[in-house]
């Protein structure tokens, strides 16, 4: 076992140093700061819609982390109440360091924007190892991921360099769905891990169309203000998956689930198929 762990971190690194060979540096573009909505709406608050749309990663951010330290979900393992502990702690730390950089959008706030949420990208990928592959691997994944973490965003601030960053917030939304759907689950209601990469997808969409959705919107929301609206439904919906989950019975991946219900579908439309015909078949008397 610790052989193929070994050969595991092994490969990995060596993929990861050929990347950063082979691909050029990214910098850090200037027109990131530059947001469709910079209105002062009231109390003062630059920015208005962009600072006050984070309080709801506060909120869900204390409630997840509440429930999760006084046992209210469905956590067998010791290193999962670690891991969801650093997760929404992470998310509740986004509502402020996300605040504070759009308050006045720089590269040096912008440090304290990505820094809680690359905590909880981390720790959600340790998660998914601990329960989908091996506790113990998972565990002593945690502190790792989240010091990887930590060091992509230095290595972008120091260096300019976006590669260690992009690695970190991206592999996770890759690899995480793709393990829900294919890796069998320890719990139920494992189909809310992909209404949150969808609710993702969806965020990362608004932030790319800020501008247009703003001229879309008549200037009334734009496309980064309901980017944070979307991304906090992520911590949403993995709180109601942790606070509605029991222990699967049925170890079967989503996967072999899906396959399942189509062979199912297929086996109905082909019986009523062929009743259609027997009826058709049979002649009647004149």
């Amino acid at each position: 076992m610790w052989r193929r762990k070994l050969y595991g971190w092994g490969a990995a690194i060596v993929i990861f140093a050929v990347l950063m060979i082979v691909t050029p540096a990214i910098p850090q573009s200037q027109e990131y700061h530059d947001f469709a909505d910079q209105r002062e709406l009231f109390l003062g608050i630059p920015n208005t819609l962009n600072v006050i749309s984070n309080f709801p990663f506060l909120v869900i951010g204390l409630i997840g982390l509440v429930l999760c330290l006084r046992g209210s979900f469905r956590l067998s393992l010791q290193g999962e109440v670690w891991g969801w502990s650093c997760f929404f702690i992470g998310v509740a730390a986004v509502a402020f360091g996300s605040s504070y950089y759009h308050l006045k959008p720089n590269d040096a706030r912008l440090v304290w924007d990505r820094l809680p949420m690359t905590i909880a990208f981390t720790s959600i990928m340790a998660i998914f190892i601990i329960e989908r592959i091996d506790e113990k691997t998972g565990m002593t994944s945690i502190a790792p991921l989240v010091l990887a973490g930590i060091i992509s965003i230095l290595y972008w601030r120091f260096f300019d360099d976006l590669r260690l960053y992009a690695l970190v917030q991206f592999v996770p939304c890759i690899i995480i769905p793709l393990m829900a759907i294919l890796i069998p689950p320890m719990y139920t209601h494992s189909a809310y891990w992909l209404w949150a990469a969808g609710f993702y997808l969806l965020a990362k969409v608004e932030e790319a169309m800020d501008k247009v959705i703003y001229k879309w919107t008549h200037h009334i929301v734009s496309g980064h203000t309901l980017k944070h609206l979307c991304a906090a439904m992520v911590p949403v919906f993995l709180t109601l998956m942790l606070a509605k989950r029991s222990i699967e019975p049925d170890r079967r991946s989503l996967f072999q689930h899906w396959r399942i219900y189509w062979v199912r579908v297929k086996e109905s439309r082909f019986k009523e198929a062929s009743l259609d015909c027997e009826y058709a078949a049979v002649s009647t008397p004149t």
